[in-house]
């Protein structure tokens, strides 16, 4: 496991607790979405990649059927035991792996709802699970648009550096991901992963930034991870700057838009 995976899986551990919570919201909007244009069919084989605590994997489970099957895989072991707790549903086998060296293949549908940006090297990772698909097996990749959810994560960077004394965080290093976050460029590169008939599909959807819900973008996302480093104490502090910069700079609406790429493997 490289530094930046376990960067990410210790984020995602420590937003397990609000991972669901915040899932009403956001998570299960974006995964019902993206599993309607998977199509999962009863009795098909489906590899949900970096499954969280289910949001796409239990739709897809149930829409399998009993003679169907779900490998739901995700770094994140409290997330994956969330996941098992769904015993009603014996189609549906939740994996604590790394998704990249999967090696199971031949199915039906693989599926990556807001994942695979997340690879170590995102064409590497993205080809991969392309290769878990059988020939003429649905695959579909859902990422942000544009800069979807990033005002949340800048203005939580701030707070925290204001509170704790510290240089605010540096911008991100460049990522691929911004290069194919429109509609017409996300396309354009999985076509080239070797895709047919590739589609992409916009999904809008914008959060109400209550506060409540505001801080839950926080603590039950990615973004938890930056809380780490702030000691317990000053963690109120953070979060009542964070409320109040929202308020300051009137950022009472989240964008949280999605690119839903589907194609099927050509070969």
């Amino acid at each position: 496991m490289t530094d930046r995976q376990a960067e990410i899986r210790g984020a995602f551990d420590a937003a397990a607790a609000d991972f669901t919570a915040l899932g009403h919201h956001l998570w299960e909007p974006i995964a019902a979405a993206a599993v309607a244009v998977a199509d999962p069919r009863p009795g098909e084989r489906v590899l949900d990649a970096c499954c969280g605590t289910g949001a796409s994997a239990l739709p897809s489970a149930r829409l399998v059927g009993p003679t169907g099957h779900v490998d739901a895989v995700d770094l994140s072991a409290p997330m994956i035991e969330q996941l098992r707790t769904h015993t009603d549903l014996p189609q549906l086998h939740a994996h604590h792996a790394d998704v990249t060296t999967w090696a199971t293949d031949g199915y039906d549908v693989v599926q990556s709802a807001l994942g695979i940006f997340f690879f170590p090297d995102m064409t590497a990772g993205t080809d991969h699970l392309i290769s878990r698909a059988r020939p003429g097996g649905r695959v579909v990749f859902t990422i942000w648009q544009g800069d979807a959810m990033a005002p949340a994560g800048r203005q939580l960077g701030k707070a925290i550096a204001e509170v704790t004394g510290t240089p605010q965080p540096a911008p991100r290093p460049p990522h691929l991901i911004d290069r194919v976050s429109q509609a017409d460029p996300y396309a354009a590169w999985l076509s080239e992963r070797g895709l047919a008939g590739v589609e992409v599909t916009v999904h809008e959807l914008t959060l109400t930034m209550t506060p409540e819900l505001a801080w839950l973008v926080v603590v039950g996302s990615g973004f938890r991870g930056a809380l780490a480093t702030v000691p317990a104490e000053q963690v109120e502090a953070v979060r009542e700057t964070y409320l109040e910069s929202l308020r300051r700079d009137g950022l009472t609406e989240l964008d949280a838009t999605t690119l839903i790429g589907s194609g099927t493997r050509s070969h």
